[in-house]
């Protein structure tokens, strides 16, 4: 029986869930969660330091110990907040996936908030219609409107209970005016979203991960929850007198609270903070409690890529749409590019699956630049794909997506293919030269198949093997590929018409 698994590298902890899939649907038979607090090792340079990569990498040593077994299609790893701050990650994800034995993925926020209500929207039962998703982590508060399964707004904010534990509760100390500083920092940034939120309204408001599900045990213990039927969640009420009872306390060493951890007391004041800014900023009466969250939005968007139904396939027809692709030319390239990668990926020793994908995307985007301007669209459309928010993708995705489409015409240009991570900048250059000698062969833009064409590659050297009477029919197109032929040599890759 197949097993999958995900890990969510967040801010104030890792957390690792493992599934075993009974008839298509995961079935969680293991979960880990060590308090590593990333986000309080990054120093004021936006560095991590060299304490908090080593408890990091530690803990992904113990995880790696328990994915041994898997191979890396069913696994996935995303880092989150901290990660995307850290100007060190580089060096740090060199370690940390030595350590675990796979991959790590970094996502953006609007990526991670998906993520997020996806994992909610998989396992908590609740009347149908719109709602709100509320996550509160160690680093950024994830705010998220949707319905079913889709995500219809989701945003990032940079408060979280590590960060602001940091900044305005330093050694433990507690008052009312540190709080308060707290509490308005924090709804300075969700004021920000505020109007828009209520305006499109919700049914229900859901609230998940660690900060809140303290807060709801806290509240159930000190019998602050309500009445009966909202007894699981967290009541503005409730959340009231808790407040009074932080700020009274002084000290996160006198929070004398039943339900309350030991490693969550550290944090606590912050996180109670950010919530009450949510609640009052958003108007909220009272969070359900959902149950689950990142990492179960991971095994979901997993299992959906494992069953074809891969979110990017419908991030890409979107950007399409909005940037008004001719999605005729589009698919032409792709079904050229893909067709040339299958006949020399085993000569330049290119694993198909993952490149064929991006391959395909790139193809599919390469001219949504022109919705900008002619001038230059495939930097115009490198720059679409590098900066917007393109559901699915990571940051190493996006990046390798640019790369294609920013490196598909004019000059090769070797730095366009360095620092990538996801794939060799060897790699990456290939995969653009598949992708320019398809756009040059549909040139022309005719709806009329290309002639049966075969590709040989050996080392540098590539050899198109293309009908001679057809050739000769279309000097357009063996101009631009003699063309393309002199650019290519200035990479070092030798291209060579023969007959077929």
């Amino acid at each position: 029986m197949e097993t999958i698994a995900a890990i969510d590298l967040g801010s104030h902890s890792f957390h690792l869930i493992v599934a075993r899939l009974e008839d298509g649907q995961p079935r969680v038979v293991d979960r880990m969660r060590e308090r590593v607090r990333l986000a309080a090792g990054l120093d004021e340079r936006k560095r991590l330091e060299p304490e908090a990569m080593d408890r990091a990498v530690a803990c992904l040593e113990r995880f790696g110990e328990r994915l041994r077994p898997f191979n890396g299609t069913n696994v996935r790893v995303v880092g989150t907040n901290t990660l995307r701050r850290a100007k060190n990650s580089a060096k740090f994800l060199e370690r940390a996936s030595e350590a675990l034995g796979h991959r790590i993925e970094i996502v953006s926020g609007v990526e991670e908030a998906r993520l997020v209500y996806l994992g909610v929207a998989h396992t908590t039962e609740v009347p149908p219609g719109r709602r709100l998703v509320i996550d509160i982590g160690g680093g950024s508060t994830e705010c998220i409107l949707g319905e079913g399964f889709e995500m219809a707004r989701g945003e990032s904010l940079p408060i979280g209970c590590v960060r602001f534990a940091r900044e305005f509760f330093p050694e433990g100390k507690i008052s009312e005016k540190r709080f308060e500083a707290c509490t308005i920092a924090a709804e300075r940034e969700v004021a920000a979203i505020a109007a828009d939120f209520r305006e499109h309204s919700w049914k229900t408001a859901i609230g998940t991960s660690g900060t809140i599900r303290a807060v709801r045990d806290v509240l159930v213990a000190q019998g602050w929850s309500g009445d009966a039927d909202h007894a699981d969640g967290v009541p503005a009420a409730g959340l009231s007198k808790l407040v009074k009872h932080v700020v009274g306390a002084g000290h996160v060493e006198k929070l004398s609270l039943e339900g309350l951890s030991d490693e969550r007391a550290l944090v606590f004041p912050a996180g109670v903070a950010i919530l009450q800014a949510v609640v009052r900023r958003l108007r909220i009466e009272h969070l359900e409690i959902g149950r689950g969250a990142l990492r179960e939005g991971l095994l979901f968007d997993l299992l959906g890529r494992k069953g074809h139904e891969d979110v990017r396939d419908r991030t890409v027809e979107q950007l399409q749409s909005r940037y008004r692709v001719d999605i005729l030319q589009a698919q032409r390239v792709r079904d050229t590019s893909i067709d040339l990668l299958e006949r020399v990926a085993k000569a330049w020793s290119i694993p198909r699956q993952f490149q064929r994908q991006y391959l395909g995307w790139a193809a599919l985007l390469h001219e949504m630049g022109l919705s900008v301007s002619h001038s230059s669209f495939h930097h115009h459309g490198a720059y679409l794909a590098t900066y917007g928010d393109l559901p699915g993708f990571t940051f190493e995705g996006q990046r390798l997506l640019a790369a294609l489409i920013g490196g598909h015409r004019r000059k090769v240009r070797s730095e366009t293919f360095e620092g990538l991570r996801i794939v060799t900048p060897r790699e990456a250059l290939l995969l653009c030269v598949i992708l320019r000698i398809a756009v040059r062969l549909h040139r022309s833009r005719s709806a009329i198949a290309l002639p049966a064409i075969d590709a040989r590659a050996d080392g540098s050297k590539l050899t198109l093997l293309i009908d001679a009477e057809w050739v000769k029919d279309n000097p357009l197109t063996r101009a631009d590929l003699e063309a393309e032929a002199r650019r290519l040599a200035q990479a070092d890759i030798e291209l060579t018409l023969a007959e077929a």
